[in-house]
């Protein structure tokens, strides 16, 4: 099922570029159905996994897996909400990508630590889980944001122009995603103190997660801060929205692939 649903993926990805290309309807139709699919047999294949490796999907190498997941399902819901089907030529890919990586890591047996076992866990990571699928919306609007700009201010009205939403559409995707999120990342980080104290006697570490978590959190503060106060929007709300989520991804992937963090290992 696992090798079905990257397939499945695979398949989204190609018909998502394709109408990127055509922007015939049908195609759109079938890619969405692909997806939809796809996320449904994920998520089994994640139920069903979970006694095969004895532990959560949110622990190792299968973070990627679930990411990925969450990721495919907020992307339905808000191409349900504003019809942006072109944002699957970069939501799909993803997908694939991180499912991918599940796959041709290597993970040898995990022990799963007294303190992962916290009720508080599950409830840090899954805020912060969604939060991040969230700003990876955000992140891909914000790229398409940054490319039809360019057309527009080069006066480019064909070719890709024509192709991606609105700058009003894909700022207020930016939006919506920002208003949302934050407040689910900084229930995450909440739990997160409160999982810290539970286990280690203290509200704050001084580790490499901790510490980009924090930033991270200040960053998208501060853009909320700046869309309410000052109306921030556009190209810079866009930059930031790319900035937050590439220090979230290079935080995941140094921290816990490569350095082996103590969130999830």
């Amino acid at each position: 099922m696992l090798f079905i649903t990257l397939f499945l993926y695979l398949a989204a990805t190609i018909g998502y570029i394709s109408y990127l290309v055509t922007l015939k309807k049908g195609i759109s139709v079938a890619s969405t159905s692909i997806l939809g699919i796809s996320f449904l047999i994920h998520a089994v294949t994640i139920i069903l996994r979970y006694p095969e490796l004895g532990h959560p999907p949110f622990i190792g190498i299968e973070t990627l897996s679930f990411l990925a997941w969450t990721i495919v399902g907020i992307y339905l819901l808000v191409e349900w909400r504003y019809k942006v089907y072109v944002l699957g030529s970069i939501v799909s890919p993803i997908a694939f990508i991180l499912l991918l990586l599940t796959v041709i890591i290597p993970e040898g047996e995990i022990h799963v630590p007294s303190y992962l076992r916290s009720v508080w866990f599950p409830l840090h990571v899954g805020f912060a889980f969604l939060g991040n699928a969230i700003f990876s919306l955000a992140c891909a609007a914000g790229i398409m944001y940054m490319i039809q700009e360019r057309q527009v201010k080069g006066h480019h009205l064909g070719g890709i122009y024509k192709r991606l939403p609105s700058l009003d559409v894909l700022d207020e995707i930016n939006e919506m995603c920002l208003f949302v999120g934050f407040p689910l990342m900084t229930f995450g980080i909440i739990t997160g103190f409160i999982w810290s104290n539970a286990v280690w006697g203290t509200f704050w570490n001084t580790s490499p997660r901790a510490v980009f978590s924090l930033i991270t959190w200040l960053l998208y503060a501060t853009l909320l801060t700046g869309r309410l106060s000052v109306g921030w929007r556009g190209r810079r709300a866009a930059v930031l929205a790319i900035t937050g989520f590439s220090i979230m991804i290079a935080t995941y992937f140094v921290i816990n692939i490569i350095w082996g963090g103590h969130a999830f290992k």
